[in-house]
């Protein structure tokens, strides 16, 4: 299994990163050691200072497929769920400056918290989809899959161009606005479409 990250999919988010916005998608990869399930507390771990929360869609791939048309992706995922994909900010910004890759920033352990999956029959509208990350039961992210540069298919097409995806695999879509910093004692709380998701403690 692995985990497949969408950046800058919000354009609103890329902005306050001061990031340009892309024309395609801008896609990193995660182990899967990276994965932190069943709401399980994440700890912070001791290599950073900075480490950041952003909410995003996850889709779980139902089988495999390598250069899939745009027309047919939505045959790849049945079940969606929500992620965090937790950033150490400050050692990315620091390979930023260098030109460096970003992996120690976003692969390292436990940096991809993801929900339980729910069928996407359950959803009315996928390109009108409502999810929320609330901390210490204040809101801090608020998105919808209406604002996103690449819809869930043109991300399936595009990645399955360069890497087959496999029944398992994990696509976290993306973040909208509104990222920032975790704290030992936080509460995170996750939200699609009004379900919560995600609930668990940062240690």
């Amino acid at each position: 299994m692995k985990i497949i990250a969408i950046g800058r999919n919000y354009a609103e988010h890329a902005k306050e990163l001061n990031n340009p916005i892309p024309d395609q998608p801008v896609i990193f990869l995660k182990p899967d050691t990276a994965v932190l399930k069943d709401n399980k507390p994440f700890y912070i771990p001791d290599f950073s200072s900075d480490i950041h929360y952003e909410i995003e869609v996850v889709l779980k791939i139902a089988k495999e497929g390598k250069h899939i048309a745009e027309k047919f992706a939505h045959k790849y995922y049945e079940e969606l769920g929500l992620g965090i994909d937790f950033t150490a900010r400050d050692i990315q910004s620091a390979h930023k400056a260098k030109g460096l890759p970003g992996e120690l920033a976003k692969a390292f352990d436990h940096s991809a918290a993801i929900s339980n999956f729910i069928p996407k029959t359950a959803i009315k509208d996928l390109s009108d989809l409502s999810f929320t990350l609330n901390i210490n039961g204040e809101p801090r992210q608020n998105g919808n899959t209406r604002d996103i540069l690449f819809s869930f298919e043109k991300i399936i097409a595009f990645v399955s161009r360069y890497i087959t995806l496999k029944k398992g695999d994990l696509i976290f879509t993306g973040t909208p606005e509104g990222v920032g910093q975790v704290k030992p004692g936080d509460k995170l709380e996750g939200w699609l479409q009004g379900q919560q998701l995600l609930n668990f403690d940062i240690k």
